[in-house]
């Protein structure tokens, strides 16, 4: 949601768009569980050396 606060608005009128928008429900996020990937990928170079490497492919 964009909520669009022009240049002379009173203080009132910002303070009721705030509470909308903070009114509006949020998609809930589903939770993810990162350690499950804790040592997944096994490296033989250093992870800096390997993006060094990839950045410069783009080049």
């Amino acid at each position: 949601m964009v909520v669009i606060i022009k240049r002379g608005m009173s203080r009132q009128r910002i303070m009721a768009q705030w509470r909308k928008l903070h009114a509006t429900k949020r998609k809930a996020h589903k939770e993810v569980d990162v350690y499950k990937y804790l040592g997944v990928l096994k490296l033989k170079e250093d992870p800096i050396a390997l993006q060094r490497k990839w950045r410069d492919e783009w080049d």
